[in-house]
């Protein structure tokens, strides 16, 4: 969901209510819960969020806009990232130079150029970042931990 001052990021899980929240302004990231989004947000689906970058006009979010199954390791669908936008937190760009606005339009497709190539892969339930050798050596406190705690 977007507003002009936040990115409200929905869970889809069933039963969740959490949703974070992230300030356009500010760029504090903070969770809040599905009834705190404005009905005045415009709303559309992602993915996943694969990060932020700073360019010349601000910060921007990279969200995943399509994906596509590519496979499973022990019952964990593995997807592909196949689309991708690129999110400014800022309202407008106003406050660049032509020279600025240039330099950001070529910083951003160069950004998108990275994107299309192949090779963004993820998964919601299974460890991507580690091979299957480490994970089977690893602690039993780390394999209770969730990913984003990993």
């Amino acid at each position: 969901h977007v507003t002009p001052e936040k990115f409200y990021v929905e869970a889809c899980d069933d039963g969740a209510d959490d949703v974070l929240a992230i300030d356009r302004v500010s760029t504090e990231v903070t969770l809040t819960v599905k009834k705190d989004i404005p009905p005045s947000a415009v709303t559309r689906p992602i993915y996943g969020i694969l990060g932020t970058i700073r360019l010349v006009a601000g910060t921007y979010l990279i969200v995943i806009t399509k994906k596509k199954k590519v496979g499973e390791i022990f019952s964990h669908v593995i997807w592909k990232a196949t689309d991708f936008d690129i999110l400014s937190y800022k309202k407008t760009m106003l406050h660049l130079t032509d020279i600025q606005l240039q330099d950001n339009k070529v910083f951003l497709s160069m950004i998108s150029h990275v994107l299309s190539v192949d090779g963004f892969y993820f998964s919601t339930t299974y460890d991507l970042t580690h091979t299957l050798q480490r994970l089977a050596n690893t602690s039993p406190e780390f394999q209770e931990m969730s990913l984003l705690e990993r």
